[in-house]
C-alpha cells in the first residue's frame, strides 16, 4: 500500500447505551456501555482490513468521551481527538422493542461533536493521505459541523485526494429539502459515492425510483465517478468509472443492521486503495456489510482480513 497515511475521516463518534434484551428502555432492567457513530465504524473497519486510516472529532471532558477515542485506538485508528470542555459527548440509545427491530435515539443536541469547527482541520495534515472519507451525518450536525466538512473537501480537492462521500441521511436531523441542496453541493466535489436505494432517490429525484443503475448513473451526472446504490437483502448496484456492476447480498441471519452501511463503505474503500479490481471490491465490501450485521454492536462485527476467506463466521450465513 503507498503511503503510510491512507484515509482521514472526520465527524462524531458518541457513547452508546445498548439495551440488554428484549424490550424498550423503560421495560430493561440493564444495559451494556458501547461507542458507535458512521464515521468512527468506517474507521474501525478499514484499521481492522489494516488500512492507515485517521478519524479527526470532538469529544467531552468527560467519560464517555474517553471512552470513544480509548475504542478507537484500541482498534488501530489514529484518533485525533478535541476536547470540548464547554460540551458533553453525545449520547445514543439502542434497543430492540421486540425481536428483529432495532430503534435507536440519539441525544446530540449541542455535543461536542456537534461543535466540530473548520479551525479544528488545522491539527491534521490532509496533503498527507489518499482519501478523505465524510458523510451526511456530519453535514446535518450544526452549521460550523457542515462548513467543517466542505472546508475539509475543498482542501482534500486542491491536494489531489480522492473524497469519498457516504450519505447516511437523517432525517430528523434536517428537511429533505435542506439536505439535498447540501448533498448536490458535496457530489459536484466528491469522486466515490455511497447511498441506500432511498438515499440515491433523494439525490436523484427526476430518476425511476425502481431502477437502480439508473439512480446511480443519474447520480454520476452530478460528478462523482464511482457510486454504489446498496439495495438490502438484493445486494449493491455500482457504475465504477462508467462500466455497471452487480454484487449480490450475502446470505445471513442479522442480529442487528445498524453500521452495516458504515462497514461497506470500509469493505470498498479498502480495497479502493489497493487498488484492487472491481469486482474484488464489491464482493469485500458486501462482505464487510453483512458481517457488520452480525453483531449487536455498531462496529464489533467488522471483519478482519484475515476473517474475509477464512469461513470464520460460516455457521451463521445461510
Amino acid at each position: 500500500m503507498n503511503g503510510e497515511r491512507s484515509v482521514l475521516t472526520l465527524g462524531e463518534s458518541m457513547g452508546l447505551m445498548r439495551g440488554d434484551g428484549v424490550g424498550g428502555f423503560e421495560q430493561l432492567a440493564a444495559a451494556r456501555i458501547d461507542t458507535g457513530g458512521a464515521e468512527g465504524n468506517t474507521a474501525v473497519g478499514l484499521a481492522r482490513l489494516g488500512v492507515p486510516v485517521t478519524w479527526l472529532g470532538r469529544v467531552g471532558d468527560d467519560a464517555l468521551g474517553r471512552r470513544v477515542a480509548g475504542d478507537l485506538r484500541s482498534e488501530g485508528v489514529d484518533v485525533i481527538a478535541v476536547v470540548d470542555a464547554a460540551a458533553p459527548t453525545g449520547l445514543m440509545l439502542k434497543s430492540t422493542p421486540r425481536a428483529g427491530t432495532t430503534v435507536v435515539d440519539y441525544y446530540r443536541s449541542g455535543s461536542a461533536g456537534s461543535r466540530l469547527s473548520p479551525s479544528d482541520l488545522d491539527r491534521v495534515d490532509i496533503p498527507s493521505y489518499r482519501v478523505l472519507h465524510v458523510t451526511g451525518v456530519t453535514l446535518a450536525l450544526s452549521a460550523s459541523a457542515r462548513s467543517t466538512v466542505l472546508d475539509a473537501v475543498t482542501r482534500a480537492k486542491a491536494a489531489g485526494l480522492l473524497v469519498s462521500f457516504a450519505v447516511n441521511h437523517r432525517a430528523k436531523l434536517w428537511s429533505h429539502v435542506h439536505a439535498a441542496a447540501v448533498y448536490a453541493e458535496l457530489l459536484a466535489s466528491a469522486d466515490i459515492v455511497f447511498a441506500s436505494d432511498d438515499e440515491a432517490r433523494l439525490l436523484a429525484p427526476d430518476a425511476d425510483p425502481d431502477d437502480p443503475g439508473g439512480l446511480a448513473r443519474a447520480i454520476a451526472t452530478r460528478g462523482p465517478a464511482e457510486v454504489l446504490v446498496t439495495l438490502g437483502e438484493q445486494g449493491c448496484v455500482a457504475l465504477l468509472a462508467g462500466e455497471s456492476h452487480r454484487a449480490p447480498a450475502e446470505r445471513i441471519v442479522p442480529v442487528d443492521t445498524v453500521g452495516a452501511g458504515d462497514a461497506f463503505a470500509a469493505g470498498y474503500l479498502a480495497e479502493r486503495v489497493r487498488e484492487a479490481p472491481p469486482a474484488e471490491r464489491l464482493r469485500v465490501a458486501t462482505r464487510c456489510g453483512a458481517w457488520a450485521c452480525l453483531h449487536p454492536g455498531d462496529w464489533q462485527g467488522a471483519p478482519r482480513r484475515a476473517e474475509l476467506s477464512s469461513g470464520t463466521r460460516d455457521a451463521v450465513i445461510r
